[in-house]
């Protein structure tokens, strides 16, 4: 099929690889235009943007795609299907309708559960056991189109949204690779999302990462692994004379109480509201990601901790 691929973030690229793969023609690759990042503020392209060179595939940056002039450019890439996989541009309806079969999107959750920006983090945040990967056709809302193929996956309760991550951009790769199979076969159904059960996933914020130590042990836990690796769920603690900011990355919940924010038994097992977690992963400011063990040999005596 003749495909225009729209999308940004490390996420979207096996889903790239595999339709390149597959034999499908990609015409044109649309991704967010490069941002200054690091310390010299060079502009950095996106992931995707990087593997569409590699491939050989005309790349597009627009900021917008309301201008008629860029809308009149997409339809003239006459394309079969366009896939939209994290892109993070609103589609106004003369794209979505350009394609001869619409817009396809991979979404990170079990519609209409988690809408949104932040599906994979705010499934692991709130505790869910299960989520998935969908292709749905786009509409104008967010996220309301209606599904066509969707595989169903298990939430570890020790789960990171990183793992997760990682492991629904292959099986979303491959499920978007069966559902374009399909498409060119005629057999691609789409089924209306159900009305009940629509939660939002918005956008994470940074006030969100600061542990409170005085809510129950399983929703410290769930906050802990949902934003890790990033931007990571943080505390604070005096290391001598000095307070140092520390990102949990891994925990488990643990047996113990005690008063909210202090350090109890043995490792770093830090008592909540109710329960305790024990951390089990940590990443000290400025340096890397290490082990508790590893922590505590470098942070010196903790006799009466509060974090």
């Amino acid at each position: 099929m003749r495909i225009v691929f729209m999308g940004t973030p490390e996420f979207a690229v096996p889903t790239l690889t595999e339709l390149v793969g597959r034999g499908h023609e990609i015409a044109a690759v649309y991704t967010r235009a490069p941002k200054p990042a690091g310390r010299g503020q060079a502009e950095r392209k996106s992931p995707v943007h990087l593997a569409a060179e590699g491939f050989g595939i005309p790349v597009f940056t627009p900021r917008s795609l309301k201008d008629v002039a860029e809308q009149a450019t997409f339809a003239m890439h006459s394309a079969d299907v366009a896939v939209v996989v994290a892109y993070g541009l609103i589609l106004p309806l003369a794209v979505l309708e350009a394609p001869l079969n619409g817009c396809l999107n991979l979404h990170g959750s079990l519609l209409p559960r988690w809408r949104g920006a932040a599906p994979i983090q705010r499934a692991v945040m709130a505790g869910d056991a299960r989520t998935g990967v969908m292709v749905m056709r786009m509409d104008e809302g967010l996220d309301t189109g209606p599904v066509g193929l969707v595989d169903e996956m298990a939430i570890g309760p020790d789960m990171t949204s990183g793992e997760l991550h990682d492991r629904m951009m292959l099986v979303g790769a491959d499920l978007m690779a069966r559902a374009l199979e399909a498409l060119d076969r005629g057999s691609l159904h789409f089924t209306p999302q159900a009305e009940a059960g629509v939660t939002y996933a918005k956008k994470i914020e940074k006030a969100e990462a600061r542990i409170d130590w005085s809510r129950p042990a399983a929703e410290v836990h769930n906050l802990i692994r949902g934003l890790s690796p990033f931007p990571g769920a943080f505390f604070t603690i005096k290391l001598g004379d000095a307070e140092v900011r520390v990102k949990a990355l891994r925990s488990t919940l643990a047996d113990g109480s005690g008063a909210p924010g202090t350090l109890i038994g043995d490792g770093l097992t830090i008592a909540c509201g109710t329960g305790a977690v024990r951390l089990t992963q940590v990443q000290r400011e400025g340096k890397g990601a290490m082990d508790a063990a590893s922590f505590l040999r470098g942070a010196g005596p903790l006799p009466s901790a509060v974090l």
